[in-house]
């Protein structure tokens, strides 16, 4: 690491065994071409951007995302996902007390803010 900062190196910040990408973008294009309503390619450049439109549209307030607890970022962002984390713990701890058979000694699952975000965590 030091060798490479006198070398005057910047650390990259990708995937592991991915030297040249932004994970963020990549993530992201696969989400696009993954999408239902992905065209493949474009009649004009009007076309692109009014798909464009409605898909950043519905990736910001309709999908759920999984690394930040299956909220959309608009709820995240506007403090909409703690209420909405609140709910699904008083709705687990409901279930729990009623049917505590199907958890045994199990806890319920405990929906929480999560701080961080990492596209490729390091498994330990």
């Amino acid at each position: 690491m030091a060798l490479l900062e006198d070398l005057k190196v910047d650390v990259s910040h990708s995937r592991p065994r991915t030297s040249n990408d932004n994970p963020y973008i990549e993530s992201l294009l696969k989400t696009m071409k993954y999408h239902v309503s992905w065209p493949g390619a474009f009649d004009t450049l009007e076309d692109a951007r009014r798909w464009m439109g409605e898909f950043v549209n519905w990736y910001n307030t309709s999908h759920q995302h999984s690394s930040i607890g299956y909220v959309t970022p608009h709820q995240l962002r506007y403090g909409q996902a703690q209420a909405i984390f609140d709910q699904r713990n008083a709705t687990l701890q409901r279930a729990k007390a009623a049917y505590p058979e199907r958890w045994g000694s199990r806890p319920t699952r405990a929906w929480e803010m999560n701080r961080e975000v990492l596209l490729n965590p390091d498994e330990k």
